[in-house]
């Protein structure tokens, strides 16, 4: 079924997540790139004379667009934000009270009761809080979140073998250097070296996958029991985060039923094909040293998750270790694949913004 194409705007197009948005979106069939945003210092340039993190250079379609200073009435209905938690707190709110709906990458408002919190392949059925939020708020618009990179990598797992009931995981991450945006850690401190801390990301992990795992009742979601005890660290890697992964079930599944769900894995049965969903998001690789980031990130053009290692833990049930894609499964291309849930789902209008509002 063909769909009209809708006009997009993105939030922090000048970091790395804001220039993947970009790049993903420059022949998306369904959105079109026509309204940029950055902060002060960006604002008033084309956008292709501005500094280009990723390889090759911008999209054609976008240099010539102005960057514009955000502000609620002036990008289109759908916006996608790569803005950081403290500037998302108010614009974010700003945009959906006015009638935006903003995709966020952001943390600010992942974990509040209102906010759907979604990972397309496990819990769709989360943006229900979309009514919620408007009835609540009093918006017009909305905010949907998609999890902290490293928590969605997990929680792809954990979402596949979920009828085994998981009850307790041990993760340890190993962060790429890319998901600390630009310029991110000194080359001094990072390279030859591994840095046991990432602020705030420990928290994100065990708390946000409870909460995609978790079961909507009514105006709210049910949080997953399963304890989670994660460790994170950055890497000298490029790209990619990988995981380390342990999990206890309720009751013990073999190896063999586990690759199985993983292998099996997808949207749910019923839901419509969305463009950015990978037809495999997990991939169970057989080699016995991979994934790796160099070999393995790029799989399913970013989208999925690679696991290998899958055995047998002597402290727990099993062990494996995961790689996704931080700045695209985990962030930019997140977005996208929730954007496209919302048009699938019916929760896009034309314009609620009013007369008199531009549009590209």
């Amino acid at each position: 079924m063909s769909r009209r194409v809708r006009d997009v705007g993105i939030l922090g197009a000048t970091g790395i997540v804001g220039q993947q948005l970009v790049r993903r979106l420059s022949a998306h069939p369904w959105f079109r790139t026509c309204w940029l945003g950055a902060s002060e210092r960006s604002a008033g340039r084309r956008y292709g004379d501005l500094p280009w993190w990723l390889p090759g250079a911008p999209p054609e379609a976008v240099r010539d667009l102005v960057v514009e200073s955000p502000a609620p009435g002036r990008p289109p209905e759908l916006v996608f934000s790569a803005l950081d938690a403290p500037a998302a707190e108010q614009l974010e709110a700003a945009l959906a009270s006015f009638g935006h709906v903003v995709v966020s990458n952001a943390s600010r408002y992942r974990l509040d009761a209102d906010v759907p919190l979604v990972v397309p392949e496990i819990n769709p059925d989360h943006l229900a809080l979309v009514a919620v939020q408007r009835q609540q708020r009093n918006w017009r618009g909305a905010i949907v979140t998609n999890p902290n990179c490293s928590t969605i990598f997990l929680a792809l797992v954990l979402g596949a073998v979920r009828r085994f009931q998981p009850r307790r995981v041990l993760i340890t991450t190993l962060q790429a250097a890319s998901g600390a945006g630009h310029p991110g850690v000194p080359s001094w401190d990072l390279l030859g070296n591994v840095i046991p801390f990432i602020d705030g990301e420990e928290a994100k992990i065990e708390r946000e996958t409870t909460k995609i795992l978790g079961a909507l009742d009514g105006d709210h979601v049910v949080d997953h029991g399963v304890v989670i005890s994660a460790q994170c660290t950055r890497v000298p890697v490029l790209d990619g985060h990988t995981e380390s992964v342990s999990i206890e079930f309720s009751e013990r599944p073999s190896c063999d039923q586990l690759r199985e769900a993983l292998h099996r894995f997808a949207l749910p049965p019923g839901r419509p094909r969305l463009p950015s969903a990978p037809t495999s998001p997990i991939l169970v690789l057989p080699e016995r040293d991979r994934p790796q980031p160099r070999l393995d990130v790029e799989r399913g053009d970013g989208m999925s998750v690679s696991i290998g290692r899958l055995r047998d833990c002597p402290v727990l049930h099993c062990k494996l270790v995961a790689l996704g894609h931080n700045t695209i499964r985990g962030a930019a291309g997140a977005a996208v694949l929730n954007a496209e849930l919302l048009v699938a789902d019916g929760w896009l209008g034309g314009n609620p913004l009013g007369d008199g509002v531009p549009l590209c």
